[in-house]
């Protein structure tokens, strides 16, 4: 028997399963926008997970982008709009918004006690989003050039993101400068504290995460079966003990803010202009007087 892909309605998540190998491959197929994330890739990512997870003849699932690029997180040309009620003009309900943001944390909150070993393949950029999958798989491989961060806290305030998460494997350090600067880090910053399983080249970290997941799926599956639940249960009494229930809340209440008039407002300066493009340009001139990457 051997590998079946399966794509999803839209074609930018792809799912190769190879029941040979025991590796199973979900592919980011975005590259006009650098892989960002809209509402629909997470859902067909929550999908091909929850399939995955019952799949006997699979130990590792790898995720991973097209182009040489992981994600970047969040498409932000939909800010704001998950929130929103067909048919309703007002502003969203802090009780919508809980509801929203449980449903949307939960695929990061069960992949951090995924039942088979994940690994990512960080390539290029890792924001938001990206950055949360990075950290909450059991292996990650990055590049050493690759971009890390969380650069919409730079719009949506310094609390977003899965704190706990961040916590637990960046240390407060890192966490801390990386939410209140929104600053993009390099992933050569973070060799030396062994945050993520290899850093490697750029040009190796497919080749590497191909030979990581090989060394794993030699294992035996339910070996890897009772580690995963060993390694969540250890984990939920410690250091991750309340991220399912803050994660969503946190993400909640951190974008319904009010905005003051000498502060930058990305979602009133994109209604106002038109354009995503041009209120990334207007946050840009804003922080940093020049351009920056986009994405979550």
């Amino acid at each position: 028997m051997g590998a079946d892909s399966s794509p999803d309605d839209n074609g930018i998540v792809h799912v190769d399963r190879d029941p040979v190998s025991h590796i199973a491959r979900i592919t980011f197929d975005n590259p006009s926008k650098k892989n960002a994330m809209n509402l629909d890739m997470v859902n067909t990512l929550g999908r091909a997970l929850d399939e995955l997870a019952v799949d006997d003849d699979i130990k590792v699932v790898v995720l991973r982008g097209v182009g040489g690029i992981f994600t970047t997180g969040a498409d932000l040309s939909q800010a704001y709009n998950w929130y929103a009620k067909e048919g309703d003009t007002r502003r969203p309900s802090q009780r919508r918004r809980l509801a929203v943001d449980r449903a949307g944390q939960r695929i990061f909150h069960e992949f951090i006690g995924y039942p088979k070993v994940t690994i990512t393949q960080v390539e290029a950029y890792a924001f938001g989003a990206g950055l949360e999958l990075a950290l909450a798989s059991d292996l990650a491989v990055v590049g050493r050039t690759a971009k890390l961060g969380m650069p919409a806290t730079k719009f949506l305030g310094p609390v977003l993101g899965n704190l706990h998460l961040f916590f637990h494997r960046l240390g407060p350090n890192i966490t801390r400068d990386l939410l209140l600067t929104g600053r993009q880090a390099v992933a050569s910053e973070y060799e030396h504290a062994h945050i993520f399983a290899r850093v490697v080249a750029d040009e190796d970290v497919a080749a590497t995460t191909e030979e990581l997941a090989t060394l794993v799926a030699r294992m035996p599956a339910d070996g890897i079966a009772i580690a995963k639940e060993a390694y969540r249960l250890v984990e939920g009494q410690t250091a991750l003990a309340a991220e399912e229930t803050c994660a969503y809340l946190f993400h909640s209440y951190g974008t319904n803010l009010r905005f003051e008039e000498d502060e930058f407002n990305f979602v009133k300066e994109r209604s106002r202009s038109g354009s995503t493009g041009a209120a990334f340009k207007k946050r840009d001139e804003f922080y940093d007087g020049g351009a920056g990457d986009r994405g979550e």
